[in-house]
């Protein structure tokens, strides 16, 4: 008992307890997050089995550029902590696996291994790993609850750069493009928001709110479906390209004419 009295004293024995306190914390933190990233996992996939899966189609089609814990190589980024949601928009969109690194990775067909329940599994494997956004459900994205006025405000202000007011895609620096969105889904738009895909800046609910985003994909929805009611659309490039094809189109018909007009001249001499 004295002993035990004296190293309680000790004045070394105050850092002993806070050093045995942060061990213990640790352990249970560490316990806690192990058992806590399956439930992630599954709310994300729907099935605690799909992270097997997953890590299994993960290693077959994915790791040569990823790595084998998707830690990131040379040729491809870690996958830790981008979540579902990002793994659902690249397959989906047949951008990943990519077949050739580039500057950018084009939209493409999937691959011919690829369907709804294979995406679900690599997407819940990945969101094992670390978290990350989610794949958005239905009414998140449905854009009959979203307001289009409200959205084109918005998509004119965040988005116009690069995307074009119509949605049409442009270039950008250094060999990359902002893509096209006509051929892309509420879900991809969604999640392009929220997981900043190359080049494209990610919009948290705290920059644009998922209401917010709802709306703009209600604006871009509802700009395929207008007419053209000026004639050829060409593209909804933009003012340049409308200008260009003026100029040329108008410059062709002003040459073909003073042809036409010499010509007929020279007959009657």
């Amino acid at each position: 008992m004295t002993r035990i009295t004296a190293w309680r004293r000790h004045p070394l024995a105050r850092y002993a307890v806070l050093i045995l306190a942060l061990a213990l914390v640790g352990m249970v933190y560490t316990a806690f997050i192990q058992a806590s990233r399956p439930a992630d996992a599954a709310l994300a996939s729907g099935k605690v089995d799909d992270v097997a899966e997953g890590r299994s189609l993960f290693q077959a089609h994915c790791a040569s550029c990823h790595g084998l814990n998707a830690q990131g190589t040379s040729t491809g980024p870690t996958l830790i902590g981008v979540g579902a949601a990002a793994v659902d928009f690249q397959v989906s969109t047949g951008r990943m696996p990519a077949a050739n690194p580039g500057a950018q990775a084009p939209r493409k067909p999937v691959a011919p291994w690829v369907n709804e329940e294979k995406i679900r599994q690599l997407g819940a494997y990945v969101q094992s790993l670390g978290g990350g956004p989610q794949v958005p459900g239905k009414e998140q994205v449905d854009p009959a609850k979203g307001d289009a006025g409200k959205g084109g405000e918005l998509f004119r202000a965040n988005c116009i750069q690069c995307h074009n007011w119509a949605g049409a895609g442009g270039a950008l620096t250094q060999g990359k493009y902002a893509p096209n969105l006509n051929e892309s889904s509420p879900t991809q738009i969604y999640e392009a928001m929220i997981t900043g895909p190359q080049a494209m800046p990610v919009f948290n609910d705290t920059t644009i709110t998922p209401e917010e985003k709802r709306s703009m994909i209600a604006y871009i929805t509802q700009v395929r479906e207008q007419k053209d009611p000026g004639g050829f659309g060409l593209g909804r490039i933009g003012p340049v390209t409308e200008g260009l094809v003026g100029w040329i189109a108008g410059i062709s018909a002003m040459v073909l004419a003073a042809i036409w007009i010499t010509a007929k001249k020279r007959q009657k001499s």
